[in-house]
């Protein structure tokens, strides 16, 4: 109410912000965005060797540096991207923040308005950059992978000396600064004495008072097929199918997502190949190829964005990759007919890090997959999940109880 030539006038306040939900948010006139988030890899290299890692190189590998892209196409893409409607990128790879332009390439993107998720191991986190994602926050806590709570455990995780060391510095001086992050590791066998200790550390810090620490355990092969002896190394550190179930089970509330996600989810695929949301968005390797997800980098399935928009990949090529069938009569005898498909990390990416192709059954997954499809109830001792006629019934009813 304000007082205007002797009169009293009611006015409403008015509203210059209206909040929504991110689904909510449409650019381009009410069109719906061709992206919600981008995955870019800005390097291949790490500063790690990690025993159980899919993809990396050595930081110092001067043919991989000369071939990733450079800090004017990293940011071409990234406008195109904002242009698209792009909310959301991660930067991943290797290690990030080997690039020396990381810090103009992150300005660049907060200032076209983009969060940004950072996976990193930490060991290049310097004062200067604490202080830049504090000033200028990314939007999204930063993951830190972290691979043993001892110099001799991380060190032997990592494949190099003084690993540990370095990690350490960076997190703490996330921490002095404040900038938020969770942590994430490896479930390797000889980290299992510290798995206590490691969840124990990981509520101390602020943003994980109530989110435990992420683990990975069915580890992916190397995505560039690049190096046999590695790949030999990793199927060895993989988790048995007995070991998945038990740590499935440790945690009701992932148990009980299960339940759920299987009552709503799961179901012969047939012939298709890529039901899961590969092409939806959209991934950006280190040297400027289009990716239907990260892993899966075979080269009749990768677009060079030097030589196309990223445009016509998500409007014309991602749609026509996607039609692709699956034409393996051992994928169509079992997978296309097994109603285990939403639970099975079985997909063309993991079928090309294994076998390099998109349609062998990768057996390794099958096991796991069917180990906790039993463990939930869904299958008898000696059922094979393309088997089963009433899977529909199955899933519809509860497969197991959480307390059970």
């Amino acid at each position: 109410m304000f007082e205007k030539e002797g009169m009293m006038i009611d006015e409403a306040p008015m509203t210059y912000v209206k909040k929504i939900n991110s689904h909510e948010f449409l650019l381009g006139h009410g069109k719906p965005t061709l992206l919600s988030q981008v995955d870019i890899e800005l390097t291949e290299r790490c500063n790690n060797n990690c025993i159980h890692c899919c993809i990396n190189l050595p930081e110092d590998d001067a043919d991989a540096e000369s071939r990733e892209m450079s800090t004017d196409f990293v940011k071409g893409i990234l406008t195109e991207i904002a242009s698209q409607g792009c909310l959301t990128v991660r930067f991943t790879g290797g290690e990030p923040l080997l690039r020396s332009d990381f810090s103009e390439i992150y300005l660049f993107t907060r200032r076209l308005g983009m969060r940004v998720i950072l996976f990193t191991n930490a060991r290049l986190i310097t004062p200067e950059l604490a202080e830049l994602f504090a000033r200028i926050p990314l939007g999204n806590l930063i993951e830190v992978s972290v691979y043993g709570m001892t110099s001799e455990s991380y060190d032997r995780v990592a494949g190099c000396v003084g690993a540990y060391g370095e990690f350490r510095r960076g997190v703490e001086l996330l921490q002095h600064y404040q900038v938020p992050f969770f942590v994430k590791g490896p479930k390797l066998r000889f980290l299992q004495d510290e798995q206590e200790e490691f969840e124990a550390w990981a509520k101390t810090i602020p943003s994980m008072e109530h989110q435990p620490p992420g683990y990975s355990m069915n580890f992916e092969l190397r995505s560039r097929r690049d190096d046999p002896l590695k790949n030999r190394t990793i199927t060895k550190l993989r988790a048995t199918p007995e070991e998945s179930v038990a740590m499935l089970s440790r945690d009701p509330l992932a148990l009980e997502e299960m339940v759920v996600f299987c009552s709503n989810f799961i179901g012969p695929p047939g012939d298709t190949l890529f039901d899961c949301g590969a092409g939806h968005g959209c991934c950006i390797d280190s040297y400027g190829h289009a990716q239907l997800c990260l892993p899966l980098r075979d080269p009749e399935s990768v677009v060079n964005l030097h030589d196309v928009s990223l445009k016509s990949v998500l409007e014309e090529a991602f749609p026509v990759m996607r039609q692709i069938k699956a034409t393996n009569p051992d994928y169509l005898r079992r997978c296309a007919r097994c109603f285990l498909k939403g639970l099975c990390e079985q997909c063309p990416a993991k079928s090309w890090m294994e076998y390099g192709t998109l349609d062998t059954p990768v057996e390794y997954f099958c096991e796991v997959a069917h180990a906790k499809a039993r463990f939930l109830g869904l299958l008898g001792a000696d059922e094979m999940g393309w088997e089963v006629e009433n899977w529909r019934e199955r899933v519809e009813r509860p497969a197991r109880s959480v307390e059970g």
